[in-house]
């Protein structure tokens, strides 16, 4: 999961996962769900049905309460759930801005917040769509806005077939031929229509500001991407700020807390310039920041269903 005014790829500078042999087989499997004709059916469906919100029409969704009872029956049912400061979150349209260290953290969240109002997450497609039983949940759920994209893994096989890997070079063609890289106009524009749609209509979003996965408990991949004040100060809509904890290394039994601070609120404005833009992304990195532990310690003792637990949702 990422969030950003407009869905950006990663730059070349970015430091880039290691070709592990698990590595490569996840990319091969990706360029497998890019490829796949149903994958892009449904991407395609999705995010029509989204933009028909604008003509007054609304895409399928199960009712929040719904949604959020099965989700915290299923989460609640494997792990120990904290909730810090939930009445901090209002009860109308807003923007949660969240660390993002495993799948399941929007997931979590929504297990955990209120249903009202309704609140939507921007989820990888491919992540979101490469299995059947996915595409069934998700189809019947709705609350989902699929970004098409490059992964990092991909860009880190392309960089090595160009540096001599002879043995990626034709998973590196393919990826280049088959996998979009969400940073086309197009897709660009149609993203933000959705996601200012969704909060102009009174509903919320779910935006992971790091635009990554982070690999540290407790600590941010800085810097921020900007799209979540962006968003924030066009739709003039409050951002609240939630810390993760403890989701990066997942186990049957453990302790998850999810630590919800103080709404921050931003003079709305249709075209925030370059200065609004830092102040607002400035308060949101102290924000998050403050919320997180600063001496996390990853319990220790047994495991169990350590690896299903943590890839179960590949």
């Amino acid at each position: 999961m990422k969030s950003n005014d407009q869905p950006e790829t990663i730059t070349r500078t970015e430091v880039l996962p290691s070709l592990t042999t698990a590595t490569i087989k996840r990319v091969r499997e990706g360029v497998a769900a890019a490829g796949d004709r149903a994958v892009r059916e449904i991407i395609a469906k999705t995010l029509a049905g989204l933009e028909a919100r604008h003509e007054g029409q609304m895409e399928p969704r199960v009712n929040g309460g719904i949604r959020r009872f099965v989700l915290r029956s299923l989460i609640h049912a494997i792990f120990r759930v904290r909730v810090e400061n939930l009445e901090n979150i209002p009860q109308t349209s807003a923007i949660i801005a969240a660390n993002h260290l495993h799948h399941l953290d929007p997931l979590l969240l929504l297990a955990e917040i209120p249903t009202q109002p309704h609140y939507y997450i921007v989820g990888d497609a491919r992540t979101l769509y490469n299995k059947w039983w996915k595409r069934f949940i998700l189809g019947f759920a709705g609350g989902v806005i699929p970004l098409a994209r490059i992964w990092k893994e991909e860009i880190a096989v392309i960089q090595a077939a160009k540096a001599g890997r002879q043995d990626l070079t034709e998973l590196a063609q393919a990826i280049e031929e088959t996998v979009p890289t969400g940073g086309d106009i197009p897709t660009l524009r149609q993203i933000d229509r959705i996601v200012l749609g969704i909060l102009a209509q009174g509903d919320g979003m779910i935006l992971f500001p790091e635009g990554r996965l982070g690999n540290v408990e407790g600590q941010l991949h800085l810097p921020l991407k900007r799209g979540t004040v962006i968003y924030a100060l066009r739709a003039g809509v409050p951002i609240v700020p939630i810390a993760l904890i403890g989701t990066h290394d997942l186990y049957w039994g453990k302790e998850l807390t999810v630590r919800v601070g103080e709404p921050l609120y931003f003079d709305q404005t249709n075209r925030p310039n370059r200065q609004e833009v830092d102040v607002a992304l400035h308060k949101l990195q102290e924000a998050m920041q403050d919320l997180l532990p600063t001496d996390y310690q990853e319990p220790t003792g047994s495991k169990l269903l350590r690896h299903f637990l943590n890839h179960m949702l590949w």
